[in-house]
């Protein structure tokens, strides 16, 4: 790292500083101010907020060591992007309705109590034990291979890194909550972009052009029984890890689930002042979605390809080498910054690193914080008073960095493990509430104990095939069994496939066995129970340009899996 570089970085940090400043002057007054902004964001706000906040480590190492290792086959999950359309044209209108702050909330609304207890659960025990602790994990090490340091004042440089990450993100989230979020992301996502965008053109520079890429990649996946090349998005169904069909089925669940239904997401689409705010949001959301797979998982494809040219040449790998002599994927975006970048656009690329992991983690914070306060704290003394609510939050964004930090021994010590299992968490984790938010919009008979049933049965075979996955793993000599066979030798994606069907299955039974909710409690939360007022407010709403973009977006979609098939 060069002078140049450190100014750059301290530019950053003042801009970060003004903004940050500038929000914790407009003052928190009540709830909806600190977790939802005062539910004024416009749709530059939000649609920033949603790339900002969905780009994290497992883009920055995870996408780009993809792309390194296996090619074009996790594209499918950032192209699902476009299930950011599906929250704003079909979603928004039933959330802006019942006027919730949060997923479970919305849930209650829909089913009942339980339902709301049950996802609060799932969602604050996902984020602070995957999310804040791979994000914080993965920032460590970033910055540890960025900065090439490897000890300061006789301290591993990991730990530094990755708590002074997790306590200047905390510090700014928790004095300004939601605005923090949105407005510290429109300066981070085009720095983000810019310094992206660099990368992807110096790494083609230096492998010779997009052809010699291709030419480069052309070669079988580096795992057991790979089918077709790591330049194609379709694999054989044979393919032991990416299927095409599991893959389709697969990445359009957990896309669903995500884009749709998660509140770390939906928050920032919440915060909008209005239903055209924020579907206008979404649709700018996914414009800006259908550049990752270029900015993270093609320059991981240009380090392997880097890779492979200086070895054909007869000198040293590009990439690191770990002790079983293969390349380290994981490294490959890190590699790319320290050995490509001048001084001064490192300096450049470092603050967009720092950009993408403060802003996952500010995101975190606040949804997990606002999760314990309006899901748990609220229903239990609903007479506290707003600024109560406040303070409450903020002292449960402390609590979340404190277990975010205590996990990260444990994350470092299992970290491969962990980060390798990070998808298969969220392809089980997808379906149960996948099928509960889907048939409670879509179908008015869906009931109470179905949506609660849905939720439950979801969780139990998740935890079931997660069990199994942590007992076979390190089993190796285990019996051959229907159980194994099913809960894990059966391939993870066609298994989400599958555990969705059964949880849409669990909710339409239980629902046509018990009492159908009554109407005027699903008014306006469900297809066809929408008053004319309400229709006519959402018609008012959108124009022919939002139709005319989402058009554009859904043809770029499908150009992308056409060139790449």
């Amino acid at each position: 790292m060069a002078i140049l570089d450190w100014i750059v970085i301290g530019v950053f940090v003042c801009a970060l500083v003004g903004i940050v400043l500038w929000v914790v002057s407009q003052k928190n007054n009540d709830s909806a101010d600190y977790f939802l902004g005062g539910r004024d964001a416009t749709w530059i706000a939000i649609g920033a907020s949603l790339f900002a906040s969905n780009i994290g480590s497992e883009h920055l190492i995870g996408l780009a060591g993809t792309g390194a290792a296996s090619g074009m086959a996790m594209a499918h999950w950032e192209m699902q992007g476009w299930m950011i359309l599906l929250l704003g044209w079909v979603f928004v209108p039933f959330y802006s309705r019942s006027m919730v702050f949060t997923m479970p909330e919305f849930l209650e609304r829909r089913y009942n109590s339980q339902s709301r207890t049950i996802l609060s659960t799932i969602s604050l025990i996902s984020y602070v034990l995957t999310k804040v602790a791979v994000t914080v994990y993965a920032g460590g090490l970033v910055f540890q291979q960025v900065f090439g340091i490897k000890e300061l004042w006789g301290i591993d440089f990991f730990w530094i890194a990755a708590i002074g990450l997790v306590v200047i993100t905390a510090i700014y989230t928790i004095f300004g909550g939601m605005k923090s979020v949105l407005y510290t992301s429109v300066l981070q996502t085009p720095i983000l972009l810019l310094g992206s965008l660099i990368i992807l053109a110096l790494g083609l520079k230096e492998l010779g052009g997009w052809n010699q890429m291709l030419e480069l990649c052309n070669v079988t996946p580096n795992y057991e029984g790979a089918q077709g090349t790591m330049i194609h998005l379709m694999r054989s169904n044979s393919d032991p890890q990416y299927p095409w069909l599991g893959a389709l089925l697969g990445s359009a669940i957990i896309g669903f689930w995500y884009w749709c239904t998660d509140q770390y997401i939906v928050q920032r689409v919440l915060s909008g002042k209005d239903e055209r705010e924020a579907r206008r949001g979404t649709i700018f959301g996914a414009y800006l979605k259908l550049l990752p797979v270029f900015l993270f998982l093609i320059p991981g494809m240009i380090a392997f390809a880097i890779h492979q040219k200086y070895i054909g040449a007869g000198g040293e790998g590009f990439l690191p080498m770990l002790a079983n002599g293969n390349p380290n994927s994981d490294a490959a975006f890190p590699t790319l910054v320290a050995k490509l970048l001048p001084a001064g656009v490192k300096g450049l690329v470092v603050c967009g690193i720092l950009a993408a992991l403060m802003s996952s983690l500010a995101s975190l914070f606040n949804s997990s914080a606002m999760l314990f306060t309006i899901d748990f704290y609220k229903r239990l003394r609903p007479k506290t008073s707003e600024k109560a609510l406040v303070r409450i939050g903020q002292a449960a964004t402390v609590i979340i960095v404190i277990l975010g930090i205590l996990w990260i021994p444990i994350m470092r010590s299992v970290g491969d493990v962990l980060y390798s299992y990070l998808q298969d968490v969220q392809s089980v984790l997808a379906p149960g509430i996948a099928a509960t938010f889907l048939l409670g919009i879509c179908w008015k008979r869906a009931s109470a104990k179905g949506g609660m049933w849905g939720l439950l049965s979801g969780l139990i075979i998740g935890l079931t095939r997660l069990g199994a996955k942590v007992y076979y793993s390190n089993t190796p000599d285990a019996a051959q069994t229907w159980f194994k066979s099913v809960f894990y030798d059966f391939n993870w994606l066609f298994f989400c496939g599958c555990m969705l069907v059964v949880c849409l299955l669990v909710v339409i039974i239980v629902s046509l066995c018990t009492k159908a909710p009554d109407p005027k409690k699903i008014e306006g939360l469900v297809f066809g129970t929408a008053t004319p007022e309400q229709k006519a407010a959402s018609r008012a709403s959108w124009n022919k340009w939002d139709v005319f973009h989402t058009c554009v977006i859904l043809g770029l979609t499908i150009a992308f899996y056409i060139y790449f098939w």
